[in-house]
């Protein structure tokens, strides 16, 4: 049998994948997570990794492999790194322009895709015998499936998909309380533009210091701009820096928390 190996976000859906394939419901003996930085990774998700998600794959004989870009003279490189990186001109990340419309996004692809392709390949995977990845997308974001487009040396599938029922984000959770685990928070970059206005605002609310570090990131980014002459950009749609364009949340009642929310991401690298 060839190579078989999960895309791993931290998220929810792959972590109720994780679960399957440790209790032998599904046929994946590899996990794959694609680190973007310590400094990038939400630290909640980097947190749920080494506190459950290692120890519990470990404890079931899945293997759970954190992966990092690394460049060629053997050093690692951040999305954080990148973008910050003095005298960059890369905005890698999907800001919105001045007009509304999102930038070109290039995060996902060199910093998740590419590092996890590079790890099937030197694992043997190839245009030949391409590996078969399996991609947490449930039944309730399937418009995500079309949006992946496959590498040469894989073979996506979608394991929650062909589960029998398929499987919505809301089955997901209960198989993982299911196997005594906590629900994982949403995984993404804690400065990513396509959070939803709801988690900036919980963000602003419950972790004052990671909003203001992503105000801090926004303001960098339009100081560079602004001397190369070019248009701001912004980490919300609203057309004006974050610290403006969002308030804090207001606290919610015992069991109307929405902190398990999905994000959305379409190539299905990240938000599983």
């Amino acid at each position: 049998m060839g190579l078989r190996a999960i895309s791993y976000g931290g998220g929810v859906q792959s972590t109720a994948l994780l679960v399957l394939a440790a209790t032998g419901r599904i046929d994946f003996p590899v996990f794959l997570f694609a680190n973007v930085g310590d400094d990038s990774e939400d630290p909640a998700t980097l947190a749920y990794l080494d506190r459950y998600a290692k120890p519990y794959a470990a404890a079931h004989g899945v293997e759970l492999h954190e992966l990092r870009r690394v460049r060629r003279d053997r050093t690692v490189e951040t999305l954080f790194g990148r973008l910050t990186r003095p005298g960059s001109r890369s905005l890698p990340i999907p800001v919105r322009m001045s007009n509304g419309a999102p930038g070109t996004r290039g995060c996902t692809a060199d910093f998740k895709i590419k590092v996890i392709g590079r790890w099937l390949k030197a694992h043997g995977a190839s245009k030949a015998a391409p590996a078969v990845v399996g991609i947490g997308i449930s039944l309730d974001e399937i418009e995500r499936v079309n949006a992946r487009r496959a590498m040469p040396y894989e073979q996506p599938v979608y394991p929650l998909l062909d589960h029998d029922p398929p499987l919505r984000r809301i089955d997901c959770q209960r198989i993982i309380r299911a196997a005594g685990l906590p629900i994982p928070p949403k995984s993404a970059c804690w400065f990513c533009p396509m959070h939803r206005p709801s988690t900036w605002a919980e963000m602003r609310r419950d972790r004052p210091d990671l909003f203001e570090r992503s105000c801090v990131l926004e303001d960098l980014l339009n100081e560079r701009r602004a001397e190369l002459g070019r248009d701001p950009v912004y980490l919300t749609r609203f057309n004006r820096p974050l610290s403006a364009a969002v308030s804090a949340a207001q606290a919610t009642l015992p069991g109307l928390d929405h902190a398990d929310d999905g994000g959305y991401c379409d190539n299905g690298a990240c938000f599983t």
